[in-house]
């Protein structure tokens, strides 16, 4: 169906593709699997005409075809779901689903939400029909994305590109995602899905292909893959086990009681719970319970009922105050998170411009000199310090929020979905630094829609369900089916 021969990309001295080819049959999942920077995004980007080829060619359906713009993809059948949502926030779903129709002049919007319901009802991505008339602002990041692999399917393309599609669904929505891939498979779709997980690929794929440096290093078969060798493609190395967590000190440093926060449809309220220095507490639930309301309420951005106290002292209600007493804030969207205009090294001091200004003004050099620190201490894979943000790979990008947030050692941490995007290797880099601050006595609230995340890292674990608080309980005594069972029944 579509084939890629010798595909080459340059972006000043940097080259991200070099002579890459790749072939994905009619009915057949191909896997792109590879580090931040190891050209995948770059590659998708190229099929779907945000880019033009510097050398190689690309044939659909045996035939060689010029991509020179998203709307040349979309005539060819090429459907792209990207690794961040590109919907108009200020419409409704429907109207965002519209856009991937095509409907004749006059349609009324009756008769729209008639047709869109049909689909909504026969999807196995779990979208409610009731939304259909709700503005997509309102709308959690997991529905956004489901959103978003709905408006591509209805153009019914020949080819979709799946760019991270579960970084923020739970696994109970990729599984409604891999069985709608199936039934597209009997279809005869041709399907590109890019991927961290090793163990969703494993289950979807038929062929794994692995890109390091910009180049291809290696394709096997699905049933020839295991894990370890597929790590040992992407990172070049063996990836040993994490360290358990040390114990928890006593000092009580984040005291939430009857925490109420407003949001659309049941509230956020009576969640009471106390986080230790050095403790790690994980969250999890599916998406849409509350999740993002409880860390944005912590974090000064949005208004709360209750009590809070950090260090048994009320917790100011301003962002700014709170990050200045040492609260650092993995937001759950990397785009509310980073200007993504600004180079690097602006993003990197958006936290301490005021501490590095010398006399009201911040120097070039100071900035360049922390930002290269942090790059290399991060592993950030950017062109220079001066890059802007918005050219780099999701991945690169979570990291520099990362370090901007944990650069200057908090005394809490409020982490929302700190490894998404990033490939294997970053997760194992990402996990053993929030081990290592824990053990330096930050208290960590760390909330995840990967279990496994919350399982391998916390000292104690707990969920919320439509609004309510279920736990904590002990790590000791949490297992993947209790955890499910806190999250989809409250109990």
């Amino acid at each position: 169906m579509l084939r890629l021969e010798g595909i080459t990309k340059r972006f000043g001295p940097v080259l991200a593709c070099d002579g890459v080819s790749l072939e994905v049959g009619r009915g057949e999942v191909l896997a792109l699997l590879g580090e931040n920077g190891a050209g995948k995004t770059t590659l998708v980007s190229l099929l779907y005409g945000l880019y033009a080829p510097d050398a190689g060619r690309i044939l659909l359906e045996g035939r060689e075809v010029r991509i020179p713009s998203p709307q040349a993809a979309q005539r060819l059948g090429i459907a792209l779901v990207p690794q961040h949502p590109e919907l108009l926030e200020a419409h409704t779903v429907a109207e965002n689903l519209a856009l991937g129709l095509r409907l004749p002049p006059f349609f009324t919007q009756e008769a729209l939400l008639r047709r869109l319901q049909g689909h909504l009802e026969r999807s196995a991505l779990g979208l409610d029909p009731g939304f259909l008339r709700l503005p997509v602002a309102a709308l959690s990041a997991g529905e956004k994305q489901r959103l978003e692999i709905l408006k591509a399917l209805l153009s019914h393309p020949k080819v979709l590109i799946l760019d991270e599609p579960t970084s923020v669904l739970t696994p109970r929505e990729a599984e409604g995602l891999f069985g709608e891939i199936r039934r597209l498979k009997e279809e005869g779709l041709a399907v590109i899905f890019i991927s961290h997980k090793l163990d969703e690929v494993l289950e979807v794929a038929d062929r794994i292909a692995v890109l390091r440096a910009g180049r291809k290093v290696g394709e096997v078969s699905r049933k020839e893959a295991t894990k370890e060798e597929l790590i040992r493609l992407m990172v070049g190395r063996r990836l040993s086990p994490l360290p358990r967590a040390l114990p928890p000190k006593e000092e009580v440093v984040l005291e939430v009681e009857g925490l109420h926060v407003p949001r659309r449809g049941v509230p956020l309220q009576g969640v009471s719970f106390a986080l230790r220095a050095g403790e790690i507490l994980g969250v999890a639930g599916v998406a849409g319970s509350g999740q993002s309301e409880l860390v944005e309420a912590l974090a000064g951005l949005r208004p709360y009922g209750g009590e809070v106290r950090l260090l048994g002292k009320p917790l100011p209600r301003d962002p700014a105050r709170v990050f200045a007493l040492g609260v650092g804030h993995v937001p759950e969207e990397r785009s509310t998170g980073l200007a993504p205009g600004l180079p690097v090294a602006e993003n990197l001091s958006l936290r301490t411009h005021r501490r590095l200004a010398r006399r009201g003004v911040l120097f070039r050099k100071d900035l360049e000199a922390r930002a290269k620190g942090l790059m290399d201490r991060f592993r950030i894979q950017a062109p220079s310090p001066w890059a802007p943000v918005r050219f780099l790979s999701g991945g690169n990008a979570q990291k520099v929020i990362l370090a901007r947030e944990l650069s200057e050692g908090p005394r809490l941490l409020l982490a929302m979905h700190p490894t998404y995007g990033v490939d294997v290797g970053a997760q194992e880099e990402v996990h053993r630094l929030l081990l290592d601050l824990a053990a330096s006595g930050t208290a960590i609230l760390l909330v995840s829609e990967d279990l496994d995340e919350i399982l391998a890292l916390s000292h104690r674990v707990a969920a919320l369900h439509r609004g309510r608080f279920v736990g904590p309980i002990p790590r000791e005594e949490a297992t993947l089916e209790r955890l499910g069972r806190m999250m989809a029944e409250g109990r």
